[in-house]
């Protein structure tokens, strides 16, 4: 089912009920850490070059088998996430055979990592304690065995993936001044259950919230009323997400406090409201609404006070996005004949046309320093995703006919996009570098739309 602009208009139109409630609770985030020493810069002496860097097994200083498992288990995961950003060269694991395995951070065989063209190698211990795992984390510089970056955590064994995670975007941060995404969280709905949402004219599938990892792991369910639950956003703190759901009746936006369990209505059952939107200092929600007749663009306050109406056009306009500044907000509508990209300021005012496409959906601003609004655009059967430069006017195209390609989410580096394609058949979540390379498939089970990016 897409979710392009036509289909959200009408999908607005749909009544069904199903009684709600209280989101599922996903286990907050374990694990401390304590910052230790930072040294130097690894590089690669080449100029231009990536520096190639080693990631094998972490050394387990106890002897269980839990302990064991977590040390390698952490290791293929961080191998996976500083692969994702490209600034580094990660040497293949599946050549680590040929050098002696470390038993300590003293016992490293530099030589023969040397021998691997390696310059660093990122490598750690894990420990059993009364209350869980101790992590400690270093990169070394091979040539003169040096650590560039030492980190320890603690905390439970149970999610030895956070503790890559977070590995990894440390050593971005300290090694390229990156903000890495390796935590950083996907949401998406998906009718993966099979079931039918009960007393509605037509058969249709229910669609829960889903959350996930980055890269498509710990996929995990939020919403649970077996209804249609779609459009769901983070805020910007990463510990709600506000969506659209029909358990009542017509559409109205929801917030979910995921890690709180707790939640709520955001807009009353007025008309119909759907595809909100959380300012970047995550105060305010725009959201489109026909509680006025036509379909438009209104503002209001978190908790649904000061509601204010931004658009007042014949035409639809829906899928609100703010600027990184909060002070615009883009938008789509067909108040012109077609579907276009249009860009206005927080009260309404300034009002732009961005996009000159024969269709153009589904607006996503880009964070900074980038200044670009990813969009669907018809190119064909079916939809591709674009990127316009609000800077130069340059647009430029990340997909090309595979299948229909639609609600594109930058990551919150601006470095990746998130999106939804049919091209392996139903409706999947896919991730692609800002340039259109590296293109990764996460969800499998079911179809799955309209992912989006926690900040």
């Amino acid at each position: 089912m897409s979710r392009t602009f036509l289909t959200l208009v009408a999908g607005a139109l749909l009544v069904v009920a199903a009684a709600a409630q209280q989101p599922q609770t996903p286990t907050p985030p374990p694990a401390s850490q304590q910052p230790s020493e930072i040294s130097t810069t690894i590089s690669s002496g080449e100029a231009g070059a990536a520096p190639r860097f080693a990631v094998p097994d972490f050394i387990a200083l106890s002897s269980n088998a839990e302990t064991a498992e977590a040390a390698k288990s952490i290791a293929r995961v961080l191998w996976e996430d500083l692969n994702f950003e490209r600034e580094f060269s990660l040497i293949p694991r599946d050549t680590y055979a040929s050098v002696p395995a470390a038993t300590s951070f003293t016992t490293i065989a530099f030589d023969r990592w040397r021998e691997l063209n390696a310059d660093g190698i990122l490598i750690g211990t894990v420990q059993k304690t009364d209350s869980g795992v101790r992590v400690e984390a270093r990169l070394f510089n091979v040539k003169s065995h040096q650590s560039a970056f030492a980190r320890e955590y603690s905390g439970s064994v149970a999610n030895t993936r956070l503790y890559a995670h977070t590995i990894a975007d440390e050593v971005h941060k300290a090694q390229r001044a990156l903000r890495g995404v390796a935590r950083t969280k996907l949401t998406f709905n998906s009718d993966r259950s099979g079931e039918r949402v009960a007393g509605t004219l037509e058969s249709r599938s229910v669609k829960e919230v889903f959350v996930a990892d980055y890269d498509g792991e710990n996929q995990r369910q939020v919403t649970t009323n077996r209804s249609l639950n779609i459009n769901s956003v983070w805020s910007p703190d990463g510990r709600s997400l506000a969506y659209t759901s029909y358990r009542r009746g017509p559409p109205n936006i929801f917030i979910a406090n995921i890690y709180e369990g707790t939640g709520g209505e955001l807009t009353k059952p007025e008309g119909q409201n759907w595809l909100p939107a959380f300012s970047p200092d995550g105060t305010r929600i725009a959201f489109s609404s026909t509680r006025d007749g036509n379909a438009e663009i209104y503002l209001a306050n978190r908790d649904g006070s000061n509601l204010r109406r931004l658009t007042n056009q014949p035409g639809a306009d829906i899928s609100p996005t703010w600027s990184p500044s909060g002070t615009q907000i883009a938008f789509t509508s067909d108040r012109t004949g077609t579907p276009q990209i249009y860009v206005m300021g927080t009260d309404g005012l300034g009002l732009q046309k961005v996009t000159s496409e024969s269709y153009a959906d589904r607006p996503t601003w880009s964070p900074a320093p980038f200044n670009e609004i990813a969009f669907a655009s018809r190119t064909g059967p079916g939809n591709d995703i674009k990127i316009k430069d609000l800077a130069t006017g340059q647009v430029r195209q990340l997909t090309f006919g595979e299948g229909t390609n639609e609600s594109p989410a930058f990551a919150p580096n601006g470095r990746h996009l998130a999106f939804m394609s049919t091209r392996s058949g139903k409706s999947q979540i896919f991730t692609v570098t800002r340039d259109g390379r590296d293109l990764r498939q996460l969800t499998r089970q079911g179809n799955n739309y309209q992912p989006d990016w926690s900040k």
